[in-house]
């Protein structure tokens, strides 16, 4: 069988409020999107989520069977599909309000390669303590990515979701954060404090990307910085989960025997493929012809 990756996590409709006021609906999700991302670059991809046999739930299927992401589980556990209204600002930033349920159906057997986990279907209740038995099972013979893309205005950052977040990040091994993920979930530590804690749960690395002053991959013995990719940015939609699917792209076979080694490449190679889609309307990742 063809090497796959197994991606875990949420799937809903980013309901995106343009200048004018108008609602325009688009398929996303934070594990959606790098699903997506990952196919569009030629990879296999096996897909784990959650949505409702309604109208949204069947624009997030055409959406996904379109990039050519195979379903893992039935994805009908809920009874409506989860929605994320997105306002732009000036600056393409995009922040967001949640209407969102998280389970879903049991996972079978499967051999990925690699698992990635991400966002709210790594922390909210109750489909989170099934992420992790999940992942659990799949550590030993597959590498696991972690990217915490924090959403305080769904789950917060209490000390309950900072407990998860460690215990995804501490069976991951490699985790992708934000400087602002870092900053909500410790806010009276450095960005690098932050890393340098979650690099010591347990991971081979940490990558954490800082807008545009570009990111920074941490081993134990060595920090890399790798400037970000200058483009017109539209908006910020999907830009960290697709600087995730590349990160996964750039690593993909023997690369990830070895996270402590020089990540210049994969950093690079991501940040190319983020860069395309913060240059156009919502999450949508680039094909590997378009890097």
């Amino acid at each position: 069988m063809e090497p796959y990756a197994l991606v875990v996590g949420e799937s809903l409709v980013d309901i995106v409020v343009e200048p004018d006021g108008r609602d325009n609906e688009r398929p996303g999700g934070s594990a959606a999107n790098v699903a997506v991302a990952l196919a569009r670059l030629g990879r296999r991809v096996r897909f784990v989520t959650s949505y409702a046999d309604d109208d949204r739930g069947r624009a997030i299927a055409a959406h996904l069977g379109g990039s050519g992401v195979e379903l893992a589980v039935d994805p009908h556990a809920l009874e409506r599909t989860s929605t994320a209204r997105a306002t732009i600002a000036a600056d393409g930033s995009a922040s967001y309000e949640f209407d969102l349920d998280w389970r879903f159906h049991p996972v079978g057997e499967v051999a990925p390669v690699t698992v990635h986990v991400c966002s709210i279907g790594a922390v909210l209740q109750p489909g989170a303590a099934d992420v992790l038995r999940l992942l659990e099972r799949l550590r030993a013979t597959a590498t696991i990515s972690y990217d915490v893309n924090a959403r305080p205005a769904i789950t917060g950052t209490g000390g309950d979701v900072v407990g998860q977040v460690e215990r995804v990040a501490a069976l991951a091994h490699l985790v992708k954060a934000s400087d602002e993920d870092l900053e909500a979930l410790y806010p009276s530590w450095s960005v690098t404090d932050a890393a340098r804690h979650l690099l010591s749960l347990g991971p081979r690395a940490v990558a954490v990307t800082r807008g545009e002053s570009g990111s920074t991959w941490f081993t134990d013995e060595r920090e890399v910085t790798v400037p970000a990719v200058r483009t017109h940015v539209v908006d910020t939609i999907g830009a960290g989960d697709t600087f995730s699917a590349g990160l996964i792209d750039a690593l993909w076979g023997d690369q990830w025997d070895d996270l402590a080694v020089a990540p210049e490449k994969a950093l690079a190679h991501a940040a190319a493929a983020a860069a395309v889609t913060v240059s156009r309307r919502g999450a949508d990742p680039p094909y590997r012809h378009e890097l």
